[in-house]
C-alpha cells in the first residue's frame, strides 16, 4: 500500500470514530427506549405519556443516583446503567435525611374532591396531614368547611381519626394579587379567549404542589395527594395528568426526593367520585361530602340542595348536581357543564 493511501485511510478511520462518538448519546437513547415497554418516574410510576425529545443514559444516573432504588424503579426501567448509579452514590454521597415514612399530605381546599381524597389518604395511609391554602378565593367559604369536615370525619370514623395528622394553612395571597380571574375578582364567569373558563388561576396548582413538597420534605412525608381531574373538568390544564407526572419528577430532582404525586380521582368522573365516597366510607361518608364541603364557586351557602349547598348555577354546582343525579340513578356522567 502507497504511503498516499495509508494517509487516506487513516483519515477516514478517524472520520469513523468521530463519527461513532457523537452517535453514542443516541444509541443510549434508543436502547433506554427499546429496554423499557413504559418509561418510568423515580418512583416507578409510568410516564410513557409525556414526550420526551431525548432520554439518554446520563438521565438513569441524574434520576437513581443518592437514592436506593428497586430494580423496576427509575426512568431507566431496570436499565444496566442503575447498577453504576448505585455504585456511585455509595461512594460519592452521604445521605444524612431517614426515609419518608408511610404518611401523606392531603391537599385540602374543604371541597367535594378533595374532601374525598382525604377519605382515600385515611383508608391507606399510617399518618395523613392536610394543607389548604387561602388565596384570596371568592369562594373562600370553603376554607371555613376544612375543620368541620376534618372534625366530623373523625368523629364518624375513629380509626380514620387516629390518622388523621396536623393540618397546614398557608397564606398565598400573592396569586389573588397577580390572577385577573373570576376566582379572585368579582366579575362575570365566562368563557376566555382562550377557549378556558375565567376561573381558570393560572399557576394555581403548580404552586400548590411545589409548597406541598417544601412541607412534605420537612415532615419527612412521602405521598402527595390531590383531587386533579382529566375527566370532568372545565380544562384546565395544570389538572392533566402529564403535568401532574411531569412535576413529580421536578420535585424529585429539585429536592432530591422521592415523592409521590396521588390523584385517585384522575380518570373519574363525577358520578364515579360519589361513589367512590360511598365504597370508602358508606352512606355516612357521602352524607358528610354531601352537607359539608363547599364547591360553588361564588361562595353561596344558604341553601341546601339535594346534592349540597351552592348557587346551582355556576360551573362548579352544576358538575357537582349532574355528578349526584348520575350517582343515584346509576349512571355516568358523560359530558362537561356549560
Amino acid at each position: 500500500m502507497q504511503p498516499q493511501e495509508i494517509v487516506r485511510f487513516l483519515g477516514l478511520f478517524r472520520c469513523l470514530v468521530g463519527f461513532a462518538v457523537l452517535l453514542s448519546p443516541v444509541r443510549a437513547s434508543f436502547a433506554v427506549k427499546m429496554q423499557s415497554s413504559a418509561r418510568r418516574d423515580p418512583c416507578g410510576r409510568d410516564i410513557s405519556g409525556i414526550k420526551w425529545r431525548r432520554y439518554p443514559q446520563k438521565s438513569c444516573a441524574l434520576y437513581c443516583i443518592g437514592r436506593q432504588m428497586s430494580d423496576q424503579a427509575g426512568p431507566c426501567g431496570g436499565f444496566p446503567g442503575l447498577a453504576t448509579a448505585r455504585n456511585l452514590s455509595t461512594r460519592s454521597f452521604t445521605v444524612t435525611r431517614t426515609e419518608p415514612r408511610n404518611g401523606a399530605l392531603v391537599l385540602f381546599s374543604g371541597g367535594q374532591d378533595s374532601a374525598t381524597c382525604l377519605a382515600w389518604a385515611l383508608d391507606r395511609y399510617d399518618t395523613v396531614e392536610t394543607l389548604g391554602f387561602d388565596y384570596g378565593q371568592r369562594h373562600r367559604v370553603e376554607l371555613e368547611c376544612r375543620d368541620g369536615f376534618r372534625a366530623a370525619i373523625a368523629q364518624a370514623f375513629p380509626a380514620w381519626g387516629e390518622r388523621l395528622g396536623d393540618d397546614h394553612m398557608i397564606d398565598l395571597a400573592v396569586l389573588g394579587s397577580i390572577s385577573d380571574t373570576a376566582m379572585t375578582r368579582e366579575i362575570e364567569i365566562e368563557t376566555a379567549a382562550s377557549g378556558l373558563p375565567n376561573t381558570f388561576v393560572p399557576g394555581r396548582n403548580l404552586m400548590f404542589m411545589q409548597i406541598a413538597a417544601a412541607i412534605a420534605y420537612r415532615r419527612g412525608l412521602k405521598f402527595l395527594v390531590g383531587g386533579m381531574c382529566e375527566t370532568d373538568f372545565s380544562g384546565y390544564p395544570d389538572c392533566r395528568d402529564d403535568t401532574m407526572k411531569a412535576l413529580q419528577v421536578t420535585l424529585n430532582l429539585g429536592m432530591d426526593s422521592r415523592f409521590v404525586i396521588e390523584t385517585p380521582l384522575m380518570w373519574l368522573d363525577k358520578a364515579d367520585t360519589w361513589r367512590l365516597a360511598e365504597t370508602l366510607g358508606g352512606e355516612a361518608l357521602v352524607e358528610l361530602v354531601r352537607v359539608e364541603t363547599h364547591t360553588c364557586y361564588v361562595g353561596e351557602r344558604a341553601e341546601l340542595h339535594e346534592w349540597g349547598f351552592g348557587c346551582g348555577e355556576c360551573p362548579a354546582c352544576k358538575l357537582r348536581k349532574r355528578g349526584y343525579e348520575a350517582y343515584l340513578a346509576g349512571e355516568k356522567v358523560t359530558e362537561a357543564p356549560v
